[in-house]
């Protein structure tokens, strides 16, 4: 599976962004779909896992209530609606995918990474 992510840029505090993940190259079927992010000078940190059906998601305590992660199979993408942004929120974010939502959530030994793409969030 090769992952493409876009949709970052740079906004101000409290806009929102719309962030996809094209996944191709092979079937993703069954594929749970995770979001990550990394600032810089820190560790790439988990953001929001989907489950390949859409059933079940799960979310950072710093982006719930404000960030909703989806997915349309049938245009294998995944996507991270992230509304009320916070400078705290600048960061490269990536998308991922695995088979386990467990392994998503843990961040260790996830089968694919997509390269990342930039949001800045101006205060």
């Amino acid at each position: 599976v090769q992952l493409q992510a876009s949709g970052g840029g740079l906004v101000q505090a409290g806009g929102s962004l719309r962030l996809s993940c094209a996944a191709s190259g092979r079937t993703f079927s069954g594929y749970a779909m995770g979001w990550f992010r990394q600032a810089p000078g820190k560790e790439r940190e988990f953001v929001a896992v989907i489950s390949w059906s859409g059933g079940s998601t799960y979310y950072a305590d710093s982006v719930k209530g404000r960030f909703t992660i989806s997915r349309d199979n049938a245009k294998n993408t995944v996507y991270l609606q992230m509304n009320s942004l916070k400078p705290e929120g600048t960061a490269v974010y990536y998308c991922a995918a695995d088979t386990s939502i467990a392994t998503i959530v843990s961040y260790y030994g996830i089968d694919y990474w997509g390269k990342g793409t930039q949001v800045t969030v101006s205060s």
